[in-house]
């Protein structure tokens, strides 16, 4: 964990209430694809843990959904303002048993992490299969930004609005994968590990107080006994989960 004053570079909507802020500081915390940053806003007590959708030198792309007075007070914020972050925090991914045909599955604000993974998945010369899931067309976004990347890309909405209808496990099982890293919320998470062919990896969204690990207020039950989402997680392995009814 590092902390740090990163500075706006640009803070722009993607739909109605999903917004992407560039930001420049020391970002050498972030040491792999699915960590998460720990932003402290003005005027609110507790921080806000986002997901890294990318990173480029000393530039942090976040994606995040605008859904509390903290989010909206952050997407407000203009060119040149600062912020405090806490970097490096999680777990991240494990790209070594990916194979050569890992499938990528994002639903709604799960989509931002799985950008960097399918990044430095294709660097290392995987056929990268992404699943990008919402509940209606005009929720979608980063699907040209996966194709750029040389991802084959497919998107579905619950309501059949664009791309394939139905949720993303309609259509994960179409194509053959060696392996699958997923992150969105909880009941997509289920069904994604109920229809797996393979072994895989699960981003879990958890809502956080310190998000470091000191308040073990984000565990999840595994194999190995509770984890904290913060700090062993975000990201566990299908075989250690134990879902909770």
């Amino acid at each position: 964990m590092k902390q740090g004053i990163f500075t706006v570079q640009s803070n722009k909507g993607l739909t109605d209430n999903v917004f992407e802020i560039k930001l420049t500081g020391d970002a050498s915390g972030i040491t792999g694809c699915g960590q998460f940053v720990n932003i402290l806003i003005e005027g609110f007590y507790l921080r806000r843990p986002i997901s890294v959708c990318d990173l480029n030198g000393d530039t942090l792309t976040l994606v995040y959904k605008a859904v509390g007075r903290g989010t909206e007070k952050l997407s407000a914020m203009l060119p040149g303002e600062k912020l405090d972050l806490l970097t490096g925090l999680g777990n991240g991914y494990d790209l070594s048993p990916s194979g050569g045909a890992p499938l990528l599955i994002g639903g709604g604000v799960g989509v931002p992490p799985m950008y960097l993974l399918a990044k430095e998945l294709i660097s290392q010369g995987k056929t990268v299969l992404v699943i990008l899931g919402f509940n209606t067309k005009s929720e979608v976004f980063y699907e040209e930004e996966f194709r750029s990347l040389g991802a084959d890309v497919r998107v579905t909405t619950v309501d059949g609005s664009y791309g394939a209808k139905g949720f993303v496990t309609n259509i994960m099982n179409e194509k053959a994968y060696s392996y699958f890293y997923c992150c969105g919320p909880e009941p997509m998470l289920r069904a994604v590990y109920r229809e797996s062919k393979t072994s895989g990896q699960f981003s879990f969204e958890r809502r956080m107080g310190c998000g470091f690990g000191a308040c073990m207020g984000c565990s999840c039950k595994t194999i190995a006994g509770s984890k904290r989402i913060c700090r062993e997680g975000p990201v566990l392995c299908k075989e250690e989960i134990l879902w909770e009814d």
